[in-house]
């Protein structure tokens, strides 16, 4: 491994501890008593949208060690997906900038680096990315969680680290060569010791219009012994990152869960954002239950985002983003409810 550092080996160095803060891509490093996991999801698409694919590397760390481990995940259109386990200390992390491995894979800003074998198949190659379009960090509100980063034990984190960027590389899968020459990518990472019991996820960056990209986040999340949905939304558009979360005085008018569709509407100010969820066809991930990754997601590459952003009755933004990750959570109905 090139990489000095570990979860299991070396402490990182108070400066690592002090920025992080701040730079949400670089690993967090939490505290593995309480059972902890940080995953980064990487997802592109080829020029031709052909091969939608997401790529999660990360790390799950149980307080007894006795599941603890470190992974590559993999998820591509039509649901398939894909898991590689590695022992803990295969991952290791810098401190100076975001660059992680797994095993003999790594991942950076720059892109990332695959070689994967086992009995979950085998991927290698390697993608390039240009310059992210990370979603921005300010002094108090550092990243996508705006003032909620500062609260401590929180059950997850969030990050969006690039809601936009150019790809380029290609990528063997089983044998088949998926090329990613002039395609487009997403960053986003979580970190914490469980992940939600209800949430809709949804991001697509394949707009009619370049460098159009929308993220959407709607999760219930536990509060000092009760709970309260929260929702975190954002659409890039033009070079404007117009947002509409819990903490920016946006609120959800109307929201639903059905049938794998979702519909809600967003408002903050004179502004208005609609959208619609659907069309998915998921595969099963794992997911992480108090830092093991002992959860079921379903996620599909295949979904559509109805967007349409008005300022009064003036419409700014009317698109559909295709080739959308999404994700649907909620068995009991506790976003909507929380939400009337």
């Amino acid at each position: 491994m090139s990489l000095p550092y570990s979860p299991e080996g070396r402490t990182a160095p108070l400066s690592h501890r002090l920025r992080k803060i701040w730079v949400p891509a670089l690993y967090q490093d939490g505290r593995k008593s309480r059972g902890y996991f940080e995953g980064w999801y990487f997802k592109f698409v080829d020029a031709a949208t052909n091969h939608p694919i997401a790529v999660i590397p990360g790390v799950a760390l149980d307080p007894t060690d006795a599941t603890s481990h470190s992974f590559v995940q993999l998820i591509r259109s039509g649901g398939r997906t894909s898991y590689w386990e590695y022992a803990a200390d295969e991952f290791c992390f810098a401190t100076d900038r975001f660059e992680i491995e797994v095993g003999n894979n790594s991942f950076s800003s720059a892109g990332l680096s695959l070689d994967l074998d086992g009995d979950a198949g085998h991927v290698n190659g390697e993608v390039t990315f240009t310059e992210w379009s990370p979603w921005p960090v300010r002094a108090f509100s550092p990243g996508i969680m705006g003032w909620y980063r500062f609260v401590p034990f929180m059950e997850t984190y969030h990050g969006v680290l690039s809601m936009d960027h150019g790809v380029s590389g290609s990528l063997s899968v089983d044998g088949a060569v998926l090329d990613y020459e002039g395609g487009r990518g997403y960053v986003e990472k979580d970190w914490g010791r469980s992940f939600p019991s209800a949430w809709v996820w949804a991001q697509s960056n394949h707009f009619e219009t370049l460098g159009t990209s929308i993220s959407v986040s709607v999760a219930r999340i536990p509060w000092m012994g009760s709970s309260f949905v929260g929702y975190i939304v954002g659409l890039l558009h033009e070079g404007t990152l117009h947002r509409f979360t819990t903490y920016n005085g946006a609120r959800v008018r109307k929201f639903s869960l059905h049938d794998g569709r979702s519909a809600m509407t967003l408002t903050r100010g004179d502004l208005t954002l609609d959208l619609i969820i659907e069309g998915t066809q998921p595969g099963k991930l794992r997911s992480p239950v108090l830092g093991e990754m002992d959860g079921v997601t379903w996620e599909s590459l295949d979904a559509t985002v109805s967007t349409t952003l008005r300022r009064g009755g003036n419409v700014l933004f009317q698109g559909i983003g295709s080739h959308a990750g999404a994700e649907f959570m909620d068995t009991d109905g506790e976003l909507e409810a929380g939400l009337s």
